[in-house]
């Protein structure tokens, strides 16, 4: 009876890892055995990143908003229904963005790109106010829009 000796290098190509076999190389795929890992800080990074996007595609949208204001002289209800739009456009594709990154848990990591977002957009509001006085009814209505529309951008990715 001959006994297979099996050796493990430390060089890895992604997901697959070289095993050297009576000297032939077998590639074995190693998706289901290890989790996917990604350091935390390339995840901070690409969450930042995220965040960056989806403020700069909320200053275009709102620019062009402001471009068909001044043009066509929208009604104040119209302008409001719009700004509401970015915001679930915006957090929509930021939590689609993170959940086709994340792999697992889409609808957590949209869940928390809407989060922060809404608590960037707060926290430049108070800085902007002055206060919390005009923070009042549209507080709950907007985070739950934020959050929902990231989440439901994770779940589909």
């Amino acid at each position: 009876m001959e006994i297979l000796q099996y050796r493990a290098f430390s060089v890895k190509f992604g997901h697959m890892i070289i095993i050297e076999r009576e000297h032939k190389i077998i590639l074995k795929e190693l998706e289901a055995a290890m989790p996917n890992k990604i350091n935390l800080s390339s995840r901070l990074t690409f969450i930042l990143k995220c965040l960056l996007v989806s403020y700069l595609l909320t200053t275009g949208f709102l620019l062009l908003l402001a471009l068909m204001l001044y043009r066509f002289g929208l009604s104040e209800k119209i302008v409001s229904i719009c700004i509401i739009a970015i915001y679930i456009i915006v957090t929509f594709l930021a939590g689609f963005w993170a959940g086709k990154r994340e792999g697992s848990r889409k609808f957590l990591w949209g869940l928390l790109l809407g989060g922060l977002y809404f608590l960037i957009l707060i926290l430049v509001s108070l800085i902007i106010n002055h206060g919390v006085s005009d923070l009042g009814g549209n507080f709950f209505t907007v985070l739950i829009l934020c959050t929902g529309s990231g989440m439901l951008g994770g779940m589909i990715s």
